[in-house]
């Protein structure tokens, strides 16, 4: 009886820890997600930026230094 406890136990420390290195785990990958999506938005508003921005018609644009 005594042995079933102490091995129980011994597996109840096992389950926590790698419950703890799981969350440990969540937690890294919660932060990398929030950062990519911080890095995806940044990049749209960069993309749209440039979007918005006016384009010259090809006549009026100046011609390259090699002209």
């Amino acid at each position: 009886m005594d042995t079933r406890i102490t091995d129980l136990e011994i597996r109840l420390t096992h389950q926590e820890s790698t419950l703890d290195e799981l969350n440990d785990t969540i937690i890294h990958q919660q932060r990398d997600i929030d950062k990519l999506q911080r890095e995806i938005i940044s990049l749209t508003d960069q993309i749209r930026s440039l979007q918005q921005a006016p384009a010259a018609p090809p006549g009026e644009e100046t011609p390259p230094p090699h002209y």
